[in-house]
């Protein structure tokens, strides 16, 4: 089974490493008249227009984003208009600016280099006012495209191994990268992209179902060839990355589906040539499941054993412990999660100034409550330790920090002013050095792939870049700005050991002020 030889994920990991000295010796260059759209568009297939009346859940962000998947026995069928604002919430066009050259579009959820290489796909029964099917989601008109036309959801069931959640759904989204989107800047790493974006939308994907009373569930288990037969994608160019599993309607799902023929859609011209990144493709194939019996035992290798520990016990000096001090929830900021996601971007200059404690407290917590899956449950210890380089937030001192989930305290490594560091670490940018914190992710990866195998690589980043996305929200939330941002490797990992020897970053989000919201 490919997803055993470990090798491919570390020859991957190494080779797409960043240090001072890849980034000086990389002659890549960003070719603006081949710059790719950042839509997949379907020249002949009809829209299917969505509703554009975005209702009010009445549910804050910060409680949204702090909810975890709760079982029911209740049948909960999505409507269409259900289906639009979370589809909007998650992928949607949330601001048009326009400049002399022509427009900006923002989306949703934050994406590296605003390059947005994920599209969500649509596989559902009868809805109301829905006819089953499998659908492409349009941002760019706010529209359905509809692939196949029938109750296809079996399909997904026995791809998923027969997971319960994706056997209960009435709708089950899927996200697909086309990779040329986002290695036109970011090579052969575009690959982590995959996941850190479909990360970061998900956080919102599961909030505004939350805030619907919608269950969602990811599920990172299922046949990789069957699920891109089924959306009709172009292996060599796209790859499938996750399934989230919508509401609930028992037994609706287990009959025969129509045959899955294979199907060819002309779309748009993404740049005038596409350059062929062969690790990406290696990569996914590596961390591929090829068949339903091998989709089981790997998931029940991943939750048969709860008392299993996917890295290293973590020493604590207690005497260096700082408990958080997170707001009750009469207290915390009471902005709807519909108004967080609308005004939320990248912050691009911090101001140098403070944060209180409690900001951070909050967005620490309610970040890393767990996330809905079917390879971790939330209770059970994640798979990415969060440290901190704090600048600037009162009441703290400023230094390297690693961050306890069970006991909901900081730990101090060393104290000191390492704004010099930081924005060395993060590629030597000013953001990371002006901001009042930086979140690091980092992971055993050794001990992810030995669980997981090569898919592990995909649930750590995955894993990361979801509760960074819900550290995004829950900032903007308090009236903060945060951004994603690249990094060092091994450099990161060398400023926080001897605590964080041998593991891997995944992820890395900068808070603080921003001086435009500031101004």
């Amino acid at each position: 089974m490919k997803n055993r030889d470990l090798q491919a994920t570390w020859a991957y990991h190494n080779g797409t490493k960043h240090s001072y000295e890849s980034i000086r010796g990389n002659r890549h260059y960003l070719d603006w008249e081949n710059q790719p759209i950042p839509f997949k568009i379907y020249s002949q297939l009809e829209p299917i227009p969505l509703p554009q009346q975005l209702s009010s859940s009445g549910t804050t962000a910060l409680e949204a984003i702090s909810s975890l998947e709760a079982p029911t026995k209740d049948q909960v069928v999505p409507s269409i208009q259900t289906l639009a604002e979370i589809l909007y919430l998650s992928a949607g066009i949330t601001k048009r600016r326009s400049y002399p050259g022509g427009e900006i579009l923002f989306r949703a959820a934050a994406c590296t280099g605003a390059l947005y290489h994920i599209d969500l796909y649509l596989v559902c029964g009868d809805l109301p006012d829905l006819k089953a099917g499998v659908y492409h989601f349009g941002p760019q008109d706010f529209a359905l495209r509809r692939l196949r036309d029938g109750d296809y959801r079996n399909a997904l069931v026995q791809a998923s191994g027969r997971e319960p959640t994706i056997a209960n759904a009435p709708a089950i989204i899927v996200c697909a990268s086309t990779y040329w989107r986002n290695a036109w800047k970011y090579q052969s790493r575009a690959y982590r992209h995959c996941y850190w974006d479909t990360g970061t939308i998900l956080a919102n994907l599961l909030a505004a179902a939350d805030a619907r009373h919608t269950p969602a569930r990811i599920v990172l288990g299922f046949v990789d060839d069957a699920v891109s037969r089924l959306l009709s994608l172009e292996t060599t160019r796209e790859g499938t990355l996750t399934l989230v599993a919508l509401g609930n309607a028992r037994s609706q799902a287990n009959g025969d589906s129509p045959p899955v023929d294979p199907l060819t859609f002309e779309t748009a011209p993404l740049s005038k040539t596409e350059v062929d990144y062969p690790a990406i493709r290696a990569m996914h194939e590596a961390s591929s499941l090829e068949s339903e019996a091998e989709v089981i035992d790997w998931r029940g290798q991943t939750l048969e054993n709860p008392s299993r520990q996917t890295g290293r016990p973590i020493p604590i000096a207690k005497d260096r412990l700082i408990a958080l001090q997170p707001l009750g929830d009469d207290e915390m900021a009471r902005d709807s999660l519909e108004d967080v996601i609308q005004r939320r971007g990248s912050t691009r200059q911090f101001s140098r100034e403070s944060i209180g404690f409690r900001q951070l407290s909050i967005m620490l917590d309610r970040a890393t409550r767990g996330v809905a899956t079917d390879f971790l449950r939330p209770e059970e210890a994640p798979l990415n330790n969060l440290y901190l380089i704090v600048h600037a937030v009162e009441d703290l001192l400023p230094g390297a920090y690693v961050f306890h989930r069970d006991s909901r305290t900081l730990e101090l490594l060393k104290e000191g002013d390492f704004r010099r560091q930081a924005g060395y670490l993060g590629l030597g940018q000013e953001i990371p050095a002006d901001c009042s914190v930086n979140v690091y992710f980092l992971t055993d990866l050794n001990k992810v792939l030995e669980q997981w195998g090569n898919r592990g690589y995909r649930a750590a980043q995955l894993e990361a870049s979801i509760m960074g996305g819900k550290l995004y929200l829950a900032a903007y939330a308090q009236g903060l700005g945060a951004s994603g941002l690249t990094f060092f490797d091994d450099d990161v990992t060398d400023f926080f050991s001897p605590h964080a020897a041998g593991k891997s970053v995944m992820f890395l989000l900068a808070i603080g002020k921003s001086v435009k919201r500031r101004t």
